[in-house]
C-alpha cells in the first residue's frame, strides 16, 4: 500500500476508534450539517428549561430510560406541516444509546435537530446535528432558513484520502477531514452544497468569492 495512503487509512481507523470509545456503543457515520438537517424531520432553535428521566414506554417490562427536556422554542425551520409548537424533546438516558446530554439552565441556546415518533413525540440522539447555537457561524445560521434545504437533493461525500473525485453531477466532494484533519472545519461551517439549475451540483458560500476553492482531489 502507498505510504501516503496507509498512514491516512491509519489516521481515520484512530479517529473512528476514538469516537466509539467516547459514546460506547452508540456509532454515528460522519455526515456534513447540512446532510444531517435534511434527513432531520425537525430542526429548532430552543432552549432547555428543565430535563426529567422518565420511562421510555407504558410497557412495565420496558426497564430502558429516557430524559425528556423541557424546551423554550425560538424557532422553528423545519418541520412545520407536522408539529407547530414544541414543549418536549427525548433522547435516550445512556449514551451508549445514543443520549445527549444538555444544559437545562434555561440560558443556552441550542440547534436541535430529530425525529418525530409516530405518537408525536420528539427524539433526539448524538447522530443528529445538534450544536450550541452561540457555535454556529453566520454562514450556518442563514443557511438554516432555507439554503440547505435547497441543497437536499444533492450527495455529499466525505474525502479521506487522495484520489477523491466526484462520480455523478449532483455531489459535492467534503473534505474538511483530508484538508484539516477534522470534520467541521472551514467548508462545514461556510458551505453549502446546492443544486443548480442544470441539475448539478456545487458549493456555495452565499457570500464574496472564497478563497478555497474545494474541487475534485487527486494525487499529484
Amino acid at each position: 500500500m502507498n505510504p501516503v495512503h496507509s498512514t491516512l487509512l491509519s489516521s481515520v481507523l484512530l479517529f473512528t476508534l476514538r469516537i466509539q470509545e467516547l459514546v460506547e456503543a452508540c456509532s454515528c457515520a460522519p455526515a456534513h450539517p447540512q446532510q444531517l438537517i435534511c434527513d432531520s424531520a425537525l430542526v429548532i432553535r430552543a432552549k432547555i428549561s428543565s430535563e426529567k428521566v422518565v420511562p421510555a414506554s407504558d410497557d412495565p417490562l420496558d426497564t430502558h430510560k429516557m430524559i425528556r427536556y423541557e424546551i423554550k422554542q425560538i424557532k422553528m425551520f423545519k418541520g412545520f406541516e407536522k408539529l407547530n409548537d414544541i414543549q418536549y424533546v427525548y433522547t435516550p438516558f445512556d449514551s451508549s444509546l445514543c443520549g445527549v446530554k444538555l444544559e437545562a439552565n434555561n440560558k443556552k441556546q441550542y440547534l436541535l435537530t430529530g425525529q418525530i415518533l409516530n405518537d408525536g413525540k420528539v427524539l433526539i440522539h448524538l447522530c443528529n446535528y445538534i450544536e450550541p447555537w452561540d457555535d454556529l457561524s453566520l454562514s450556518q445560521k442563514k443557511s438554516l432558513n432555507q439554503r440547505y434545504q435547497m441543497g437536499c437533493g444533492c450527495k455529499i461525500t466525505t474525502c479521506y484520502m487522495v484520489p477523491c473525485s466526484i462520480t455523478t453531477p449532483n455531489e459535492c466532494l467534503w473534505t474538511d477531514w483530508l484538508i484539516e484533519r477534522k470534520l467541521y472545519g472551514h467548508q462545514a461551517k461556510h458551505y453549502a452544497c446546492i443544486k443548480r439549475s442544470d441539475g448539478t451540483c456545487s458549493w456555495y458560500r452565499g457570500g464574496p468569492p472564497p478563497e478555497k476553492v474545494f474541487t475534485d482531489i487527486s494525487e499529484p
